[in-house]
């Protein structure tokens, strides 16, 4: 174990992300019944993360807080009563816990044991973005096999999984990026179509896919890009929105609504872990993390830092045209 155990903590908010995040020594309080030290293996930051730090997210820890939402650790030592989990194994972080660490201490009850055999990079990016992925997929319209549906920023972290899981399900995919240069990638992943978004989007996509009619349209971007999906839909489909990479407003026409019977609604990842039981994330957490050990669900990742970096970490997941996801790897295996 390190001598000088680190946290990337911060005391205050700012537009400038990475200015107000630092690595900081502390010390491991001892351990109470039923917790575990774990040491981080993997955590990556997403973009609500730089949101978090930049004060403009949905929902904010209060401060002082340490950074990072999501990642995957080994249970290196036990307190009392938590003789149900073995030292060694390597676990999902509980979400929300601050991973942005070299160790951390958490409830064993609150902990799901993942395979040891699977890239921990891309396990450490299990709790996020894979789920929304999933559940965007499943819980707004009952997709079959041969259905199509339509996203933006198909580029996205969460838009590669979308590929990945819709075409493990059959279901095909016109993919939309705000940017030429992400074409070629998203169709190395799997996306059935590729487009770059504007404002005659319906038309491309209805001559792409002879017509299809597209049930689900998954938005991340909002403003005029989520107008331009919804105009792809066909009668009584659902565009669903779960992020606003533009930072306007999301869009929607009367003509859409009124005559075409659009149906718009949100879906927040964060909810779902308040309203949904601890057998029933476990039990998709298990479903996701079997397709990761398998090989066949990952993202692209363009670069991994150690914690000490962590504000040339961040600053790096705030600029765009990333080419991956950027992760801390505090405890290289």
């Amino acid at each position: 174990m390190p001598a000088t155990k680190l946290q990337a903590r911060y005391t205050e908010r700012g537009p400038v992300p990475e200015a107000v995040i630092e690595a900081v020594p502390f010390e491991v309080p001892d351990l109470q019944p039923g917790q575990v030290l774990l040491e981080v293996m993997a955590a990556p930051i997403n973009p609500s993360d730089v949101l978090t730090l930049t004060g403009q997210y949905g929902s904010l820890p209060p401060l002082p807080a340490v950074g990072g939402n999501e990642g995957v650790g080994r249970v290196i030592e036990r307190g009392p009563g938590a003789d149900h989990i073995a030292v060694g194994q390597v676990v999902l972080l509980p979400v929300g816990s601050g991973t942005w660490a070299t160790h951390l201490v958490a409830d064993a009850a609150r902990l799901i044991a993942l395979p040891d055999v699977a890239d921990y990079a891309q396990l450490s990016m299990l709790a996020v973005n894979p789920p929304t992925a999933a559940l965007l997929l499943s819980d707004f319209v009952q997709l079959q096999p041969g259905d199509w549906i339509i996203q933006n920023a198909a580029n996205s972290a969460v838009g590669s999984y979308v590929v990945q899981l819709a075409a493990l399900r059959g279901v095909r995919t016109v993919n939309v990026v705000r940017r030429e240069s992400a074409v070629a990638g998203v169709a190395a992943l799997g996306g059935d179509v590729v487009l770059v978004d504007g404002d005659d989007l319906a038309a491309r996509v209805k001559a792409a896919t002879e017509g299809a009619a597209i049930k689900l349209a998954i938005d991340a971007v909002g403003g005029a890009s989520t107008r331009y999906l919804a105009a792809t839909l066909a009668e009584s489909g659902t565009v669903v929105t779960y992020g606003a990479l533009s930072g306007a407003p999301s869009e929607l026409s009367a003509r859409d609504l009124v005559f075409n019977d659009v149906t718009a609604k949100g879906f927040w990842l964060a909810r779902w872990f308040r309203t949904t039981s601890p057998a029933q994330q476990a039990q998709l957490f298990a479903e996701l993390a079997g397709l990761v050990a398998a090989g066949k669900l990952s993202a692209p990742i363009e670069a991994t830092y150690d914690l000490s970096q962590v504000k040339a970490a961040v600053a790096a997941a705030a600029k765009g045209e990333r080419g991956g996801k950027i992760l801390l790897v505090p405890n290289p295996s």
